[in-house]
């Protein structure tokens, strides 16, 4: 770092974000991506007519994406705000509600809310697991803090019930609840039913995931009329055009397709369960992941040693280098076929380690 770096930022340590290949040999089970194409609405939406009004700015408000969304969870669209990734607006939630209040979260979680936290002067208190790697709902239940939690968690994919959520929700009348959903298409329920009854309540998900849009950066987030319109006047601050034009239409055009969004996840879902229960019979310990990932430890094989065994394969995955998981993967479901060259990875990994 340089000698002009502001001090408050000489110990941030940065989110790490999955490899990224430049080439295609690898099977790509990393980074929780979709093994499907976005919609073929998504194809229609996004044509020339669209990528010729690219000289010109894209609506602030995102009006055309904040109405399929709206309309999809049955809401008005005040109480919907889209951004660049979910990960922008977790910033804004921390920029907005974080301050002298802070935020707790599970010590193993999404790596980028300590991060946040360090970044934007929020203070933080990290909660351990269970040793299950449950979280356990009395650790969230001190007022005066805000609250954040991924539902299901990640690299875990363990998930809270809505009665757990509703615990913290009355735990913290004057706190803001954040919910981050990204995986909750996979198996959970949302928590969007419980807006109605807790102002407090935030709800962040992603278009990266169950709608194949990774690569487009479409975010957004559901609450109270009060709350977006607190996250609106942070973005205002902050970058107006935050969304461009093409990930607007792309992201309606997937929320619209709810056909193709069901028809998609159920086969991630169906996969999962079927990779999952072939580990299970190799001797694999796993957790009950309700997202599209599985998180697995391989017996008799550390965790360093079984993903450069799967990279030497041509395999990627993701590890996470802290002693409660050092030694389990996070495995992205793919394709039929790419789970299938997985499996066979592992079935030589293990076999070679008992010899």
């Amino acid at each position: 770092m340089s000698r002009y770096l502001d001090p408050r930022h000489a110990g941030l340590v940065p989110y790490t974000p999955g490899e990224q290949p430049k080439d295609r040999k690898f099977i790509k089970l990393n980074t929780n991506e979709s093994p499907f194409p976005p919609s073929p609405r998504v194809m229609e939406a996004v044509n020339r007519a669209q990528v010729e009004s690219l000289k010109l700015y894209s609506d602030p408000d995102a009006r055309v994406l904040t109405h399929a969304i709206a309309a999809r969870y049955g809401l008005d669209e005040e109480q919907v705000i889209a951004g660049n990734g979910s990960d922008e607006i977790l910033a804004f939630a921390f920029l907005a509600f974080g301050g002298s209040k802070g935020a707790v979260f599970p010590e193993i979680s999404y790596g980028f809310y300590p991060v946040f936290a360090k970044l934007l002067g929020v203070p933080a208190r990290s909660v351990p697991l269970r040793e299950d790697f449950s979280i356990d709902v009395r650790d969230y239940l001190t007022p005066g803090e805000n609250v954040v939690i991924a539902n299901p968690n990640a690299p875990t994919g363990l998930a809270l019930s809505h009665a757990e959520i509703e615990t913290i929700l009355r735990a913290h009348p004057d706190d803001v609840v954040l919910i981050d959903e990204a995986y909750v298409d996979f198996g959970n329920e949302s928590a969007v039913c419980l807006l109605p009854k807790y102002g407090n309540l935030l709800i962040v998900q992603t278009f990266s995931k169950s709608r194949s849009l990774a690569g487009g950066r479409v975010g957004f987030a559901l609450g109270s009329r009060e709350l977006i319109a607190d996250l609106q006047a942070v973005r205002y601050s902050f970058n107006p055009y935050n969304l461009g034009r093409l990930p607007q239409l792309a992201g309606a055009a997937a929320m619209e397709d709810e056909a193709y969004f069901r028809e998609c996840t159920g086969k991630i879902v169906a996969t999962r369960e079927r990779v999952k229960a072939a580990l299970r019979g190799m001797g694999c310990a796993l957790t009950d992941s309700r997202s599209n990932f599985l998180f697995a430890r391989l017996p008799g094989v550390s965790g360093a040693r079984a993903q450069a065994a799967l990279r030497e394969r041509g395999i990627l995955v993701r590890r996470f280098d802290r002693p409660a998981i050092a030694d389990y993967l996070r495995v992205t479901v793919g394709s039929d076929a790419e789970m299938d060259a997985f499996l066979q990875a592992v079935e030589e990994i293990i076999e070679e380690a008992r010899t």
